[in-house]
């Protein structure tokens, strides 16, 4: 250990790594609070916080120049050097599997822009949202990434927070239904899959079929579709069109989706949404003003395009 790195483990130092915290969502060229101010919030004295600063200087974590009566400015920082001497570690996102290559350009892009503000970041895969924002809320992971349609709700039921919004076509291309090949959608007991454990395929598949009292619903797992369609165990279905496309062969035919109530619904399915806890830990807040969403979709599209090979 060197003499700097066990300065750090002084009271000035412990002072200091409070102090990147709160550095963090600084800008360069601005000026800083007043010492005595960052010294309240501390919980310190002044000297304290004058040592703290010092010692993030010698670290390089950040430059500032006094300007007289206008107090002292932020030169430049270094958001990589200041959070890891923070100590907040390694910002953690619930996504849905990888298995469309939409999948991983959001992947790519989150990690990206992340990485760009700054701050480490890793992705942990669960199938459906309501295992992802169990997660969230029992504190397992720090991001929950789900479509906009699901946020929607979960933030009307529980303690979270939208964080983004990525816009349409980010989360899927388009929804569709899925129809075997001969099959008369107007025929009695028609036999309709659903999966309970994604929210927005069941919204979507329930309301396309509405009203109809016929239906043989068939509970079971997306991933099971490909052989459920082919040993003619399921008649129709609603599906994102991304997987489906790659996952389904011949003899199912892929319908639009038909009112204008339905077509909303899918749009907002289609856009993903990034959801936090409302008492989010400070590691988030740190670095949402630093976070460029403009990143996720520029990488996003081109992974999609086969410009950038998916790194999450």
């Amino acid at each position: 250990m060197d003499d700097l790195d066990s300065r750090f483990l002084t009271r000035n130092g412990l002072a200091a790594r409070q102090l990147a915290v709160l550095l963090l969502n600084h800008e360069p060229d601005t000026r800083l609070p007043r010492v005595r101010d960052f010294a309240e919030e501390l919980g310190c004295g002044n000297g304290t916080v004058q040592a703290a600063l010092q010692l993030l200087e010698e670290a390089g974590a950040i430059t500032t120049t006094a300007r007289g009566h206008l107090g002292t400015f932020l030169l430049d920082s270094d958001r990589t050097v200041l959070w890891r001497l923070s100590g907040l570690g390694t910002l953690l996102a619930a996504m849905p599997l990888p298995y469309s290559r939409r999948y991983e350009g959001l992947a790519t892009g989150l990690r990206g822009a992340f990485e760009q503000a700054g701050a480490p970041f890793a992705v942990t895969f669960m199938r459906g949202a309501g295992a992802r924002t169990a997660a969230l809320l029992e504190g397992k992971v720090d991001l929950v990434v789900l479509s906009r349609f699901a946020a929607d709700q979960l933030i009307a039921e529980h303690p979270v927070e939208l964080v983004a919004d990525l816009g349409p076509a980010t989360y899927v291309g388009a929804h569709g239904m899925l129809v075997r090949h001969g099959v008369d959608l107007d025929a009695p007991g028609l036999r309709v899959a659903v999966d309970h454990t994604s929210e927005d395929l069941r919204m979507l598949v329930e309301r396309v079929f509405a009203g109809r009292r016929d239906i043989e619903w068939r509970e079971v797992s997306y991933m099971q579709l490909h052989d459920l369609f082919a040993r003619h165990e399921v008649d129709a279905t609603v599906w994102n069109l991304d997987e489906a496309r790659e996952r389904l062969g011949v003899g199912v035919d892929v319908l639009p989706l038909g009112d204008e109530v339905t077509r909303e619904l899918a749009l907002r399915n289609s856009s993903a949404a990034v959801i936090g806890r409302k008492d989010g830990a400070k590691a988030l807040g740190a670095v949402r003003e630093a976070l460029d969403l403009s990143i996720v979709t520029r990488m996003q599209s081109e992974v999609l395009m086969g410009e950038r090979t998916p790194s999450y």
